[in-house]
């Protein structure tokens, strides 16, 4: 079993920013990057974008896993957004910090220059970081309104939004969300949400909490409308039907008007306290994550004995087909019991009549038994098939998808959060049925798989980009969107001066939280519950 981790929320605020945007100043996101060997760095996060402001308090919170046993080397930066692309490098970069997790953790709070490069200083920009460990699972999920607010343009009614803050050890407020803003509407009705518990009172339900609700302006400079003060305890009290009502009060007009009640009132019609589980909560329930391995034998990895081909072996008896499989192989089967990994081939013609290619055949050659034992199994498998077939074609993705989302189907016929499915696929990009494969993709997103493609060799890998989704939602030729995103994919050349472990730690990233997304959306708890907390 792989070590259960501690996670650790980080937040994050900046002081005197550099100012990129002319006339104005600038709309600051902060991203977390992780060190995956080399000068290589993987995303791990981001917050929100704060607009107009240089000394910026992020709500957004960024968790990460913290490993004792492993020095995580993070990077911290911080940029000046000003399209609605998600891509960084067309944004202006305001500095950055690099500083590992058990710095932050052990003085649980860290504040460090901000550098555009090493030893150059982004003007006095500073960032400061707070670790807190995440101990409670549970969420609290509102639904707030408001009435009567007072009017703060003077053309239309007000923009209302609301920022919601705990007080820290310190005494200081600390944001912890911030709603959206409804335009023109002196009754606002905001949007249900939800936010993790730990985030929004430190998990103690007596913790003072100061609500600000504001008139937003485009140029950052917010009207406060009204605040009021209260804590969860309070908030749990809206009940069905009956909802729980706060003065928003703006502390210089009561001062000045006598008589003043109020700038409005804004209630709360519901709060719940919910569970929201892990992919720990899931493995440790007893959820069983079932590998299998699809491998490309196409033309197009040209012929095994020549020593240009992607299946050539070297004299140490690895190629990139290998390497990958066995970097993705060694983390992931510490989550499967029996070590049993069904491994097919697809794209070659077999012995003995070397007739039509085949597009999912078991790589053990035993249709009825493509199980290998571990993924020294499979490697011995494939080392044994390769003098033995015929690369040909075409390239097909979607039956070997489509047999193991059969797998899953039938699996997810027992409403028990106990199965998962994760395909690794190994092919050197060149996909004929990409056609088929979208709509295959787009059903199994339905289902409790994953499907992580490794590309190899020099190819270039667009369709394989296009398959991800990251960039846009993937859909079917019909016009229909994946359920939830269940394609990786990482072209193996990215990692090959890299430490073994780095491949698999950037495939396998998402897949904790596509097994979470799956059994949230099928409203599937851990099998095994641990003790409620008290």
């Amino acid at each position: 079993m792989a070590d259960c981790v501690s996670k650790v929320e980080l937040t994050v605020s900046c002081a005197n920013l550099l100012d990129k945007d002319v006339g104005s100043l600038s709309d600051p996101l902060c991203v977390l990057l992780q060190s995956s060997g080399g000068d290589k760095w993987t995303e791990l996060a981001r917050t929100e974008r704060v607009k107009n402001c240089s000394n910026p308090s992020f709500s957004q919170r960024l968790r990460l896993d913290y490993h004792f046993e492993s020095v995580q080397n993070l990077k911290l930066g911080i940029y000046d957004i000003d399209n609605s692309s998600s891509d960084l490098s067309d944004d202006d970069y305001l500095g950055g910090a690099e500083l590992t997790l058990g710095q932050i953790v052990s003085s649980k709070t860290v504040t460090r220059p901000l550098q555009l490069k090493k030893n150059k200083p982004a003007g006095k920009g500073t960032i400061t970081v707070t670790a807190e460990e995440i101990k409670d699972n549970r969420a609290i999920v509102l639904e707030l309104d408001a009435k009567k607010l007072d009017k703060k343009d003077t053309f239309g009614k007000s923009d209302p939004f609301l920022e919601i803050f705990k007080q820290g050890d310190d005494g200081k407020w600390q944001l912890v969300h911030r709603t959206e803003v409804v335009k023109n509407n002196l009754n606002p009705t905001w949007k249900k949400f939800s936010v993790p518990l730990q985030t929004f009172c430190s998990c103690d339900l007596e913790k003072p909490l100061k609500v600000d609700c504001s008139d937003y302006d485009s140029d950052g400079s917010h009207d406060l409308i009204g605040s009021f003060t209260t804590k969860v305890s309070e908030l749990q009290k809206a009940g069905s039907g009956s909802p729980v009502e706060f003065d928003c009060v703006h502390p210089e007009k009561q001062k000045k008007k006598k008589g003043y009640k109020n700038s409005g009132v804004v209630s709360v019609k519901s709060c719940t306290l919910v569970a929201q589980y892990s992919f720990l909560d899931y493995v440790m329930g007893g959820c069983q994550i079932n590998f299998t391995v699809g491998i490309d034998f196409t033309g197009s990895n040209g012929d095994p004995r020549s020593p240009n081909s992607l299946h050539y072996m070297s004299p140490d008896g690895l190629n990139q087909y290998l390497s990958a499989l066995w970097s993705v192989g060694q983390v992931i089967q510490d989550y499967d019991t029996d070590k049993l990994f069904p491994a097919f081939g697809f794209g070659a013609k077999l012995p003995p009549d070397f007739q039509a290619a085949h597009h999912e055949f078991a790589l053990n050659f035993n249709p009825s038994s493509p199980y290998c034992q571990g993924i020294q199994g499979i490697v011995e498998a494939y080392r044994m098939v390769l003098p033995q077939i015929r690369l040909s074609g075409p390239t097909n993705f979607s039956p070997i998808i489509n047999h193991v989302a059969s797998f899953a189907l039938g699996a997810s016929q027992a409403n028990t959060a106990s199965q998962y499915f994760v395909l690794l696929i190994l092919t050197d990009g060149e996909i004929t049925d990409l056609d088929q494969t979208r709509d295959a993709i787009v059903r199994a997103s339905r289902l409790p798989l994953s499907i992580i493609i490794i590309g190899v060799g020099p190819a270039d890998f667009k369709a394989m980009e296009l398959l991800d989704g990251d960039d846009g939602v993937l859909r079917s030729t019909v016009g229909e969107a994946v359920s939830r995103d269940i394609v990786q994919f990482v072209p193996f050349r990215n990692f090959k001066d890299a430490p073994m472990t780095a491949l698999a730690q950037a495939v396998l990233a998402e897949v904790p939280n596509q097994v979470v997304s799956y059994f949230k959306m099928r409203g599937l708890d851990p099998l095994k519950q641990a003790a409620p907390k008290s």
